[in-house]
Order: C-alpha cells, then sequence, then structure tokens
C-alpha cells in the first residue's frame, strides 16, 4: 500500500525544516496539497520560537506547520497530550485530502505522532513537584543513583543528568508503573497508524557539530538570551524548561549550552539507528531542493 503520510527525522540542525520545504514546492508542483505536522517536544511553546527553531514567517509562509507555538509557557505538556493532538491533526488532513509531512526530532513525539503507543499514566497531584524537590537539593547523578538501585533495568537507559527523565522515571515507579520490559517495545515496531514512509536525515558528525555550533551563535545573535529570560520571568513550566539552552542560557554559559546540543544530536542518531523502516538519507554536500528530489524520485 503506498505511504499515505511522510516523516522526516534528524538531528538538530541537520536541515529538516529546510528540506521540508523543498519537498513541499515539488509535491505541491504536481498537485499535492503537503502540510507540515511538527514532532517537537519543546517547539510547541509560544514565546521559545527563537531557542527552540521554530520555522521562520518566510519557512511558515511556504509551507504550512501545525502543532507549533500553542501551548502557554507556564502550562506542562506530554507525549499523550501531544499524540492525541497529532493523530487528530493527521487524520484530519488525510480526510480533507492532503499530505501529513510529520517533521521532528524528537524521537518518542515522532512515534507518538506516528502510532498508537501504550503511554504511562500522569503522576499523581504532588508527586512530580516532590521529585524535582529532591531533585534541586540532591542532584541528577544521586537521584539516578536511586533509581538504579530500585530499578537498574530503567537507569540503564537514562543518562545520570538527564534530570526530565530521571524524575519521571522516579515518579513511575512510585506508582507501581514502571516495570522491567515483557517482549519486544513496541517503540521500535515498524507499526503505524497509516501507511508511513519514515525518511531520517544525517550529515558528516563534524559538519553537524559545526552547524550546530553555528545554530546557537545565531540564535544569541538574535535574542534567544532575552527569550529565555523573559520566559523565566514569565514563570515558564518545568516542562518547557527542559529545552535545550535554557537553563545554560540563564546562567550565561553559552559553552554548555552547544555541548549539551552537540550531545543531544548523539542521542538523536541513535534513536534514528533503532526506527524500524528508516530510509537514511545523507544530505552533506548537497542543497534542501537536491535532497528533496532524490527523496521524491526514490522508491517508497
Amino acid at each position: 500500500m503506498p505511504a499515505r503520510v511522510l516523516a522526516l527525522f534528524g538531528p538538530t540542525a541537520v536541515g529538516k525544516t529546510d528540506v521540508a520545504v523543498a519537498l513541499a514546492e515539488r509535491l505541491r508542483a504536481r498537485g499535492e496539497r503537503p502540510v507540515v505536522v511538527s514532532a517537537d517536544a519543546l517547539q510547541v511553546y509560544r514565546g521559545l520560537e527563537l531557542l527552540t527553531g521554530v520555522p521562520g514567517p518566510e519557512q511558515r509562509a511556504r509551507i504550512e506547520h501545525r502543532l507549533v507555538s500553542f501551548v502557554p509557557l507556564a502550562e506542562r505538556f506530554s507525549v499523550a497530550e501531544y499524540a492525541a493532538l497529532a493523530h487528530a491533526e493527521i487524520d484530519g488532513l488525510l480526510a480533507d485530502g492532503a499530505l501529513p509531512i510529520v517533521v521532528g526530532g524528537t524521537g518518542l513525539y515522532l512515534r507518538a505522532a506516528l502510532a498508537e503507543l501504550e503511554l504511562r499514566p500522569p503522576p499523581r497531584a504532588g508527586v512530580r513537584e516532590r521529585w524535582e524537590a529532591e531533585l534541586r537539593e540532591r542532584g541528577p547523578e544521586a537521584l539516578h543513583a536511586q533509581l538504579a538501585r530500585a530499578a537498574p533495568w530503567a537507569a540503564a537507559t537514562i543518562e545520570p543528568r538527564d534530570r526530565h527523565r530521571i524524575v519521571r522515571a522516579l515518579e513511575l515507579l512510585e506508582q507501581r508503573a514502571l516495570e522491567p520490559p515483557q517482549g519486544p517495545s513496541r517503540l521500535w515496531t515498524a507499526d503505524t497508524r497509516h501507511p508511513t514512509r519514515l525518511v531520517g536525515l544525517v550529515r558528516d558528525r563534524d559538519e553537524l557539530y559545526a552547524r550546530i555550533d553555528a545554530r546557537v551563535e545565531a540564535m544569541l545573535a538574535a535574542g534567544a538570551a532575552d527569550e529565555v529570560r523573559r520566559a523565566d520571568a514569565a514563570g515558564a513550566s518545568p516542562t518547557a524548561r527542559v529545552a535545550l539552552g535554557f537553563e545554560e542560557l540563564l546562567r550565561g554559559d553559552v559553552d554548555a549550552m552547544k555541548r549539551r546540543t552537540r550531545n543531544y544530536a548523539r542521542r538523536q542518531l541513535t534513536w534514528m539507528r533503532k526506527l524500524a523502516g528508516v530510509e537514511i538519507v545523507d544530505i552533506g554536500g548537497r542543497t534542501p531542493e537536491q535532497v528533496a528530489r532524490a527523496i521524491d524520485s526514490a522508491p517508497a
């Protein structure tokens, strides 16, 4: 069955948006109606557009983008809430005869958009706040060690400084909702809600890191540090504050922001290697239009 949904995944700064725009213009030229559905955990926040790399007005004028800049900064937002919205957007676009292009670098959100996942329950009132207070007092490494003693299978998949995932795992453990995996994970299967073509975009590692550093500098020149300070003053929620560079820019530590972004890109590439059925496309040395032509002309 031919694909009804196209998905583009890749690490931060690889060039996903430019490729999506170029591909959309090719598709539109032959009568398709492409619409981007974002699969990014932080681009949902209104007021963090510079920091999270939301496509600019010129790019959004060339192709419509859904599920960006719509959540108030002070609100928490979960993958379960995103999944419901993404499914509704994709289903509605297909019903209207449009072609959804799901674009993102947050692996869990990409899978949540494309598939039916068994998502964990939200924390009971007060549980997350208590663990976040523990995190501030004891630090992520101490909480990671506590998690490793209680649930080593969970701690093994989480980096010792991944504050958000450590707190989430401890919440689930407390609610007895964290169990060792039984059988193959649905997260890595090829099952999707609609026939989907999944394309993973990559570049040479040194080139990617250079692009990340340049992107950080461009964000700063555009006013990202001021944006973060405004978000902090407005009471940005804990889920908004996990955006790459948020805490680093509050401290004025640009080098730490670059290091964290490069580390995140490595994790995104690890995610990509696990995605079932992904077509890897090396886009180094080619224009977005050339990459779009290659994707469009390749057999689906």
